[in-house]
């Protein structure tokens, strides 16, 4: 299965999956370091190869941005990790380069006909196509589009708050290069408590990996769906909601940020859309007495 491109119709909203990069990353017990040893291997028959594989351990990871067709306009939900970054603490994404615009134009998106860039939370990751460099200078990539910021992420992120607290030097970089630039141009819309972008979507927080960290809500003809960003980088959390991920500032504040969003998709219906899933990235959660479980995989 090519999984560069993926679509998923849910109500009147067309989603479209736009992978940057795929591939193992860390280590299954260095991402969610409190999952025990037995919970990969008792799943290993479905975590490989997708998600986890059995031989080296390592986790699967995917990079993608989710393209939301809505009310007329085009929405990216998270933009990626971008070209040319100075990232010294991830080499994975240390002056990357790849053909993400590329990847966009085939299914049909230029970057000024996007209306709205999400960003979920302001990790590397999920912001790098923010901007693009034009002669030296970082640029907004989208002239055209709203950006939708988390105003905690900005503040914590931001110079204000010196970068984090200067703990790691990616985070001004990341800041600088890929936040700075769409809040010069004017076209930075900071929200806190909850924002609804057009009838059928709708923002709220999650805080725990990031204190800004939000999920975007779909709702749409009877449909339901949840792109809940890094509040799962591994199926193995839907089965252990309370083990976080070594990237989340705080642990506590995201698993219960993570049973609170598990349980309403279980309760609603709600298709769970994460960051980092391989596979076709979009699966059913279902409760099982006091468990949660793993529906059908959808795709």
């Amino acid at each position: 299965m090519d999984e560069s491109v993926q679509r998923i119709a849910l109500g009147d909203v067309e989603i479209i999956r736009v992978v940057e990069w795929a591939g193992e990353f860390i280590t299954g017990r260095e991402l969610v370091p409190d999952a025990p040893a037995e919970l990969w291997q008792e799943n290993a028959g479905w975590l490989a190869p997708d998600h986890w594989s059995p031989e080296s351990g390592l986790a699967a990871v995917t990079l993608q941005t989710w393209v939301l067709r809505s009310g007329g306009r085009t929405v990216l939900v998270d933009t990626g990790v971008g070209n040319g970054r100075e990232r010294p603490g991830n080499p994975l994404f240390h002056r990357r380069e790849g053909d993400f615009l590329g990847r966009l134009a085939e299914v049909g998106v230029r970057p000024e006909e996007v209306d709205v860039v999400v960003n979920t939370h302001i990790h590397g990751d999920h912001v790098g196509w923010n901007t693009r460099d034009e002669g030296g200078t970082w640029v907004p990539t989208f002239p055209n589009a709203r950006y939708l910021l988390p105003a905690a992420d900005v503040h914590h992120f931001g110079p204000e708050n010196g970068h984090a607290k200067g703990v790691r030097a990616d985070d001004r970089l990341i800041f600088e290069d890929s936040i700075a630039p769409v809040l010069a141009s004017g076209q930075a819309e900071l929200w806190d408590g909850g924002h609804r972008i057009d009838e059928h979507l709708s923002l709220e927080p999650a805080p725990g990996h990031t204190p800004g960290s939000a999920v975007l809500r779909l709702d749409s003809g009877g449909d339901r769906a949840v792109f809940v960003g890094d509040l799962l980088h591994s199926p193995v959390q839907i089965l252990a909601p309370s083990c976080s991920s070594c990237l989340c500032l705080d642990p506590a504040g995201a698993a219960a940020s993570r049973q609170r969003i598990l349980g309403r998709a279980a309760e609603l219906g709600e298709l769970v859309i994460p960051a980092h899933f391989g596979g076709t990235g979009a699966v059913e959660v279902r409760r099982e007495g006091g468990e949660f479980t793993l529906g059908r995989w959808v795709g």
